[in-house]
């Protein structure tokens, strides 16, 4: 039951709350402008409602594909973003993390709409897990609120890990074979004196660019500029 603003005054004192009502329980929840009210009978569960979320990654992209098959899914509230799914600030995702309450279903029309990786979907439902909200989405046919759908994010963390872990073994199997071929990893030794020197009367006398000097002696410009004052500092 949506109620219009005449009663928000009343029930506004109710918000997100329970009372007992005869045999039964009012759940009263405020989205926005709109007040919701259910009655659950002989109950203590919250009122759950579908939340929706859609995105594009370009101004030029249209949103309302993933609005209607979101509004055809029961979403109730739909947020939405405008921007690269690489982009860490999300103002739509920022507000939805403000209204969700437990109970409630995080709506997506596909997987990568919410999350910018593997890494961060699965940091996403672990999120809404410890709040007690679901996640559904519409095109992968997975809801989290289910045995089978938390089962399919369950693998989908344990594939994630083993990413991480053959990232990691491949990197050092690489420093293993590189320092048997007599390389070690990090920055670069910085020059001996003499290539230091050599490096600042290349500069002093200007027959040179900075770029040649640099690329000659494997250097960077601030170690080059480094290597100049401190000469200075020394005549």
């Amino acid at each position: 039951m949506r109620l219009g603003k005449e009663n928000e005054g009343f029930l506004y004192r109710f918000l997100n709350k329970q009372f007992t009502l005869l045999t039964g329980r009012i759940m009263v929840k405020k989205l926005g402008k709109e007040i919701y009210v259910k009655y659950l009978s002989g109950s203590t569960s919250f009122f759950t409602m579908l939340i929706g979320y859609a995105r594009v990654s370009t101004q030029d992209q249209v949103l309302h594909a993933q609005e209607d098959q979101l509004r055809a899914a029961g979403c109730e509230r739909i947020f939405t973003d405008q921007v690269s799914g690489k982009v860490s600030e999300r103002p739509g995702l920022t507000e939805i993390k403000k209204i969700l309450r437990q109970g409630d279903t995080l709506v997506v029309w596909r997987l990568d709409r919410l999350g910018r990786s593997l890494r961060d979907l699965i940091d996403w439902v672990a999120y809404l897990d410890s709040e007690g909200v679901a996640l559904k989405s519409l095109h992968e046919s997975i809801d989290t609120g289910t045995s089978t759908g938390k089962l399919v994010f369950h693998l989908f963390g344990a594939l994630a890990e083993f990413e991480r872990n053959l990232i990691k073994e491949r990197t050092m199997a690489g420093l293993v074979s590189a320092r048997a071929r007599g390389r070690t990893g990090g920055r670069p030794t910085t020059l001996d004196p003499e290539k230091q020197d050599l490096a600042v009367r290349l500069y002093n006398a200007k027959n040179t660019t900075v770029r040649e000097i640099c690329e000659m002696l494997h250097i960077t410009k601030p170690t080059l500029y480094a290597y100049i004052q401190a000469s200075q500092k020394d005549s």
